[in-house]
Order: C-alpha cells, then structure tokens, then sequence
C-alpha cells in the first residue's frame, strides 16, 4: 500500500494548475499509487471543498479529502470547515504561508477548529521553523504535517534539521517529505524521530501531465533505493499517514 499525503487539484504555481480526478488517478496508477490526499489551494475555502468533493465522487476508494483554509472577505470559513469534517469526510486543512500571514489571529481559529475535531493540519511553513514551534506549542492536540519538511525543494542542511529538531520537540508535528531533494536528511529524520513522523507524499501532479507519471514513480523509487529498513519504509510509504488521519 502506497499513500500520497500531498497532491493538488488546484497547485500552488503562478499559473495556478487545476487537474481532474481523472488526471491525478492516472498518475496514481503510473506510479503504483493506491490512495492521495487531495486538495485545492489558490482558491476559497468554499471552491476547495467543492473541489475536493467532487473528485472524491468520483474516486472513493482512491481520494481523500482536505480542505483549504484560507480567510475570506466574502464569509467566515470556520463554518464551511467544520461542516465539511464533521458532515462531508474530510480528513484534514491545508494552509500555505505563500497566500496567507501565519499570524495568529489568521491561524489560530482553523487550529483550533482541527485540535477539537481531530483532523490533521498540513501547513507550507515556507522555511519558517518559529511559526511551527509557536503553533505546535499552543495547541498541543492538533496534529501539524509539515509541508515539504519545512520548505520546498530546500537544500540548506541547517533548515532541514531546524525542522527535524522541532518535530522532535513537539509530539504533534510530522514531516511531509514531498519536494525534500536531500535524501540523507530523510534518513535522518527517520533515525531521529522514527518513521511514525515522517510520511510519504509527491507534490502531485508534477511537473507536467506528461511527466507527472514519471515524476511520481521516481518520488516512489528513490525512496525504495534508498536503503531504508524494509518496517521503515512501510511506514513511510502508507503507514505513518493511516495512523495520522485514521484510515
């Protein structure tokens, strides 16, 4: 079994991809797949779990949801989040600090919401290790993945490990290792934290509908190369996110 934590009906690049249920199933399969979070971001709270919604629909037994918390001048989201854990099935919140301030009176609230309802917060920190040690710290029961295990596609050693030490400060907080190109620092969040933290994801699809297949597998088969003891990579692969988000 093979669980994506991070893949994107709505990507978070300047031309702001959308993909189908169809698509995204597509590279599943390429890859050897079996179930993805999905998600919508540069988009409303209210679009994403539409989104979401509906490509579930479709794929039931392949898709899992997640909505987007992200604060509207239109209405108050806090609503439309509750309802669609607590109504709809979804199992988590995505927030990104690229199209929202992690101040706390923008953050708080959703943090909360997801600490009193039990569902997973999985959050783009962009690089900044104090936003997480903050919110980790308050709110102790709700469950931070960490995008990108800190920042995407970072080759600063230093940061990796900020991200790692804080992941082992707060029992709250696991790593998302989708867009990690530093595969040692991986290994060493496992041998730090134990492979219960740290959970598999590609940042799907990607690049391109043509190559997304492609680059899912090789996310798939670096990991399988690497030398990780075979309980490890089970872990990392489907168990660690099946524990996290109560599959």
């Amino acid at each position: 079994m093979i669980i994506d934590c991070h893949v994107h009906l709505k990507h978070g690049d300047k031309e702001g991809s959308e993909y189908t249920a169809g698509q995204i199933i597509d590279v599943m399969d390429e890859a050897g797949i079996d179930k993805s979070v999905v998600f919508a971001m540069m988009t409303t709270t209210q679009r994403s779990i539409r989104m979401a919604q509906d490509a579930v629909a479709e794929y039931p037994d392949r898709l899992i949801p997640f909505a987007y918390g992200l604060p509207s001048a239109e209405r108050p989201i806090l609503s439309e989040l509750e309802h669609a854990i607590s109504n709809m099935g979804f199992k988590g919140i995505k927030m990104h600090k690229g199209e929202v301030t992690m101040a706390e009176y923008v953050t708080d609230p959703i943090l909360d919401l997801a600490g009193r309802l039990d569902v997973t917060c999985l959050i783009d920190f962009k690089g900044e290790v104090e936003d997480l040690d903050r919110m980790a710290s308050v709110f102790p029961r709700t469950k931070i993945l960490v995008a990108h295990m800190g920042r995407y596609n970072c080759v600063d050693q230093e940061l990796d490990q900020a991200f790692i030490d804080a992941a082992g400060r707060h029992d709250n907080v696991y790593l998302d290792i989708s867009g990690v190109p530093l595969i040692w620092k991986i290994a060493d969040a496992i041998d730090q934290l134990g492979a219960a933290k740290v959970v598999f994801g590609t940042d799907g699809p990607h690049p391109s509908p043509e190559q997304a297949g492609f680059y899912a597998r090789s996310e798939v088969d670096r990991l399988k190369m690497a030398g990780f003891a075979e309980g490890d990579l089970e872990m990392i692969l489907s168990g660690s996110l099946a524990l996290l988000i109560g599959l």
